[in-house]
């Protein structure tokens, strides 16, 4: 139920302009929108722990070992996830596929996809605009730290 606070927020015109950004996105999507693929679960977890053993073994034909440095598993493991996203973002960058090719794949003849996209979009950016403006009563603080020197024009720097 609406209240005296709402009545004072611009919730009409978000998402009027939620519709208008997510329409053009959807009008641009021939375009811009690629499908890419994304390894998840088991094969995840199974480049991650190649990863960790090589470099484990790196380190230890370096003199680097859990004897010689007890908290090492902790650079390990970052490495071994960042190594493991470099792999899995590369091998994805080169298989895109365009919403048209998606859609003859899937014998989308009706343009679903497209209309469950522009869904989700419009959802997601009325959801994105409600988050910062329960947040915009702290931004003037945040913000402070741009203004503008009070102090005379000649003494900037």
């Amino acid at each position: 139920m609406p209240n005296d606070k709402d009545a004072s927020e611009p919730t009409g015109p978000m998402s009027s302009h939620a519709d208008g950004v997510a329409g053009d996105l959807v009008k641009l999507m021939p375009r811009d929108l690629v499908f890419v693929m994304r390894f998840m679960g088991e094969s995840q977890h199974r480049l991650q722990s190649h990863f960790q053993e090589f470099i484990r073994a790196e380190l230890a034909a370096g003199g680097v070992t859990t004897e010689t440095h007890p908290m090492i598993h902790l650079f390990i493991e970052s490495h071994a996830i960042l190594l493991r996203d470099f792999v899995f973002s590369g091998v994805s960058l080169t298989r895109q596929f365009r919403v048209d090719e998606i859609e003859r794949l899937t014998g989308d003849t009706t343009s679903m996809i497209r209309v469950d996209i522009w869904d989700q979009l419009k959802n997601h950016i009325d959801t994105a605009e409600k988050q910062f403006q329960s947040q915009a009563g702290t931004l003037p603080k945040l913000l402070s730290a741009f203004e503008k020197s009070p102090g005379p024009s000649g003494s900037e720097k």
